[in-house]
């Protein structure tokens, strides 16, 4: 088999293009996709699906190890290249937007695996697209930009940890894989990924309504440099003496900030509101 390298050459000489507007950038080393497929968990019998396959490097070394994959993207161009190159192999191409994909329509109501070099323009909003789907998913291995990945893993106390962190490890145990540098990519982009587990299960303890739970811990990162009392009673719409109260008899002190509490004590404080 041709090195990733060799293949995206041939394929950039045949006429294909990295567009921009798309965020697409071709990985090609080898190594970065032997580390994505050993840290992703799936098992030949389990459906797969990859987000945003581009010219099918990854694409080439998934498809060999189960019996049925998906490969979505929104540039048709890639498709047809796709189609060509990758003939044989047991994929279906899917021509769309990913913020639009309902798994369930894919492989109905097994659970499936997500792998993915996710655009860095939507990245945000495509990881919480797929954990609303989490009944259906049992993990997924990602690449995105590294000073995302930072803020998915953070912990509390931490300068990065906030609302994306929380909403993340909530569904999932999250494990950073690798670094990718820039180097590793045609064109080279100017920041560095990252490669990210999300083994995705239930919240060891998690007792509130995530509704509730998310619209407080928004509201505590509405006003990130506000202490916890005026951000909840801000965010919250609440009476600031009765927040105030409130938190002190939790034992949590008002002067706080929110990216102090972890996930622990944001049930807390849901409790207290929404009890």
């Amino acid at each position: 088999m041709e090195s990733t390298a060799e293949y995206v050459r041939r394929l950039i000489r045949s006429g294909s293009r990295a567009y921009k507007s798309l965020g697409q950038v071709f990985l090609v080393s080898d190594q970065a996709i032997e580390g994505i497929v050993k840290a992703s968990t799936f098992r030949p019998d389990v459906p797969l699906v990859e987000i945003g396959p581009g010219l099918g490097v990854l694409t080439r070394a998934l498809a060999p190890k189960v019996e049925k994959m998906w490969a979505v993207e929104l540039d048709s161009q890639k498709i047809d290249t796709l189609k060509k190159e990758l003939q044989g192999l047991p994929i279906e191409f899917v021509h769309m937007d990913a913020l639009e994909l309902n798994l369930k329509e894919l492989w109905g109501d097994q659970k499936g695996y997500l792998v993915g070099n996710l655009p860095y323009y939507i990245t945000s909003p495509l990881i919480m697209h797929f954990l609303d789907q989490e009944d259906i998913l049992s993990g997924m291995t990602i690449m995105v930009q590294k000073e995302v990945a930072d803020r998915i893993a953070a912990r509390p106390g931490s300068r990065t940890y906030g609302v994306l962190s929380i909403a993340v490890q909530v569904s999932a145990q999250v494990t950073k894989v690798m670094d990718v540098m820039p180097r590793d990519f045609w064109p080279a982009p100017k920041v560095t990924s990252s490669v990210l587990r999300l083994d995705l299960r239930p919240y060891p303890g998690l007792e509130v309504d995530k509704t509730k739970f998310f619209r407080v811990v928004k509201a505590a990162f509405s006003q990130r440099r506000k202490t916890l009392g005026n951000s909840l009673s801000a965010g919250l719409a609440l009476d600031k003496e009765v927040v105030v109260k409130e938190l002190n008899m939790a034992g949590i002190s008002d002067g706080r900030r929110a990216e102090s509490l972890s996930i622990e004590e944001f049930q807390i404080v849901t409790k207290l509101f929404y009890s």
